[in-house]
């Protein structure tokens, strides 16, 4: 079973935020978090609080009764950041011309699922 979590219209650029996603894909959800804890970027940050959000997810007793799962047992199964709306804006140029200002957002989402089922 897998268990997810998302941070949907985030204020930061996805290409900013893919390249610390493919970092953490395929390891386990303890040492992903190590890695995120350690980078000096903003979007490690988000990327760190949706983890735990779907660490938190994992270990809720209304998803997974009768369990416990730990942070050692789980793998990043699946962990996407997608361009989500674009806010835009218009710069003024020289000579009466104007340029396209695009503040991107992005969709981040990270899937956990046990070792044992993989």
């Amino acid at each position: 079973m897998a268990f997810r979590a998302s941070h949907r219209h985030a204020r930061i650029s996805p290409r900013k935020v893919r390249h610390l996603a493919t970092m953490i894909r395929g390891k386990f959800a303890d040492e992903a978090l190590d890695i995120l804890r350690y980078q000096p970027h903003r979007g490690a940050r988000m990327l760190e609080k949706v983890l735990l959000s779907a660490l938190g997810n994992a270990q809720d007793p209304d998803q997974n009764p009768g369990r416990t799962i730990s942070a050692e047992q789980l793998v990043v199964v699946d962990a996407r950041v997608d361009g989500g709306p674009m806010f835009k804006r218009i710069r003024p140029r020289a000579r009466g011309m104007a340029f396209m200002i695009r503040k991107r957002s992005s969709h981040i989402h990270v899937a956990l699922e046990e070792f044992s089922n993989l």
